[in-house]
């Protein structure tokens, strides 16, 4: 591992520079970023990540003693901050349907990270409140459409738009943001809707961000064809110079428009970012993943329910990482598509 020099704010809201530990892989990435899956069960059944034809009644989600506890959750995210990890997203399946989600956020804001989620937004008006009492410092919402009738094409789920808004009016409220909003935005089903979305949202501390869609897993049918590339999104939304960054490994890139809003685009599939990719994923039954379009990963539950020490999970990490070469968005090809990789409900968006 190495000592990096990187730049941190300052509680007078100065810039500092602070030494990090920083392990890196093949290409010199280094591990920030981490994703924890708490469950893979969703109320959604949005037809690019869970389609009711797959997962329907008789899917074989996780069991119960198969899933990471709070506590083992825990242990592995405090591994990783002393890694270099310095930020941490609770996802699912939706993780709000994980009982008493707020107690781990109480149990990992006690740890020198920013903690945020990412949530379809519909159970936000029961558990924004205790959430951000609990410590959790945002939220981002999944927001496909404002349309209704488009909404529910999507979802396939009898959840409404109505709903979700609820939800980030109640996370507005409690003050988890600056919020988030990701639309995925597939051709002749929703790109209608970009600029609904952003006048929805461009006047408050709201950015929407527009994400293309991605073939992830193997189940969502996904075609080329069906990708409204960014060049054409920011056409359509009237944008065309990006603004520096705040952190040089943010996956979207934002655009300031008219109105002094922002808007982002994460464009994984045409205009790639894995060079600057410093994120993990771990999935709710303790796998380690290092991409998103992985085909395997590396199980962190077995050793740790067998006793092992944190040195050597510690130390199964960093080989892990250090052997990591992934950079499937860059060359993604006919063969790699073909292969089976883990659905975006198991690891998380």
């Amino acid at each position: 591992m190495n000592l990096l020099l990187t730049r941190k704010p300052n509680s007078d809201g100065s810039i500092g520079l602070v030494e990090m530990v920083t392990l890196l892989d093949k290409f010199g990435r280094p591990l920030r970023d981490l994703r924890i899956s708490v469950t893979d069960r969703c109320n959604f059944r949005c037809t690019y990540c869970m389609p009711k034809e797959v997962f329907g009644k008789d899917f074989p989600y996780l069991e119960k003693d198969h899933i990471m506890t709070f506590e083992e959750i825990d242990r592995i995210v405090g591994i990783f901050t002393g890694l270099g990890v310095t930020k941490v997203r609770l996802t699912g399946g939706e993780p709000l349907l994980r009982k008493n989600l707020s107690e781990l956020v109480s149990i990992l804001s006690m740890r020198e990270i920013e903690l945020a989620l990412t949530t379809n937004g519909v159970l936000l008006p029961r558990y924004a409140p205790a959430l951000s009492a609990a410590g959790l410092d945002r939220v981002t919402v999944s927001l496909d459409a404002i349309d209704e009738g488009t909404f529910a094409s999507i979802t396939d789920s009898g959840h409404t738009v109505a709903a979700v808004l609820a939800g980030i009016e109640a996370a507005e409220s409690v003050g988890l943001g600056p919020i988030k909003i990701n639309t995925v935005v597939k051709r002749n089903v929703n790109e209608s809707e970009m600029l609904d979305l952003i006048a929805r949202f461009s006047n408050r501390d709201i950015a929407v961000r527009f994400i293309e869609y991605m073939d992830v897993g193997s189940t969502n049918g996904w075609k080329m064809d069906d990708v409204v590339p960014a060049q054409e999104i920011r056409q359509i939304v009237g944008v065309s110079e990006a603004i520096t960054p705040d952190k040089p490994n943010d996956v979207a890139k934002m655009y300031r428009l008219e109105d002094g809003g922002e808007v982002g685009i994460i464009s994984s599939v045409t205009e790639p970012f894995c060079g600057n990719c410093s994120r993990a994923r771990i999935s709710a039954d303790g796998r380690l993943f290092l991409c998103l379009f992985s085909n395997k990963g590396l199980d962190l539950l077995s050793p740790l329910r067998q006793g092992r020490s944190d040195e050597y999970l510690e130390e199964e990490i960093s080989r892990f990482w250090r052997s990591r070469s992934d950079r499937y968005s860059e060359i993604r090809t006919d063969s790699q598509k073909d292969r089976n990789r883990i659905e975006m409900s198991y690891i998380g968006g």
